[in-house]
């Protein structure tokens, strides 16, 4: 018959259960220490870095971006203030607030053509046509970190990916997956006709003419009824130059 253990052999247990506690204590806390450490040197370096290259990282988008990255792994966010360190060293602060507001102001005057729904690189065409005279190029990269920012105004502004293409949308519209197919069909030749959106997807013509019609309510489409087959064409301005539309019977 098995002893069963007295209580000084549970008092040993329970004594050696708190040392091993205390032991990886310790050993959790100068891992910590250790590892706050290595960031807080890091950091260091990362602001001997940003006084070396402020010029590149102001002027040369790719650089900033690798710039933004490496700030990331530490935990640092040169855009969480127009005051502070960071703004007053590189003045991104200014920068990125600046882009944000001339994006909002492109979205606002494109709306009544696109409908709230800009293709990124058509904006960022605009915006390096309006900042001809600024010394900074833009690049996607700096549009996508500037329209993050614009999220607090709650204005719907966010950046979506329909297919291959990423757009911008400045107007709180909720697009379902049947928007989001006719969107990436029509990146193809910038229009879709009911027909074709009926074969692709085996809808019913009921479906397909109930998906064009939200997005014609929306905005986000043009009826094209120029063509001499007398098929009805829907253009996306989102998904194509407004120039490709000229010569035909358009119509919001």
């Amino acid at each position: 018959m098995r002893r069963r253990p007295g209580i000084a052999g549970l008092q040993t247990a329970a004594a050696t259960r708190d040392q091993y506690r205390l032991v990886g204590d310790n050993v959790a806390k100068i891992r910590t220490d250790l590892m706050k450490e290595q960031l807080a040197t890091f950091r260091t370096q990362l602001e001997e870095f940003a006084r070396k290259h402020k010029n590149d990282i102001r002027k040369n988008p790719t650089f900033r971006s690798q710039f933004h990255e490496m700030c990331a792994k530490v935990g640092v966010d040169p855009l969480a203030s127009n005051k502070g360190f960071w703004a007053e060293l590189l003045g991104i602060g200014d920068f990125y607030y600046e882009l944000g507001v001339q994006i909002v102001n492109i979205c606002l005057e494109t709306r009544p053509q696109n409908g709230g729904l800009i293709d990124l690189q058509e904006l960022r065409n605009l915006l390096c046509q309006r900042r001809k005279s600024a010394r900074e190029s833009v690049s996607e990269d700096d549009c996508l970190r500037a329209i993050s920012k614009l999220k607090v105004l709650g204005s719907g502004f966010e950046v979506i990916s329909v297919g291959k293409k990423k757009l911008v949308r400045s107007v709180p519209t909720e697009l379902n997956r049947d928007h989001n197919e006719i969107l990436e069909m029509a990146q193809a030749h910038g229009y879709v006709t009911a027909e074709e959106v009926e074969r692709k997807f085996s809808w019913s013509s009921g479906r397909a003419n109930d998906v064009l019609v939200s997005l014609l309510e929306e905005g986000l489409a043009m009826i094209d009824d120029g063509h001499r087959d007398g098929k009805r064409r829907y253009w996306f301005p989102c998904v194509s130059p407004m120039s490709g539309t000229s010569g035909s019977d358009q119509k919001i």
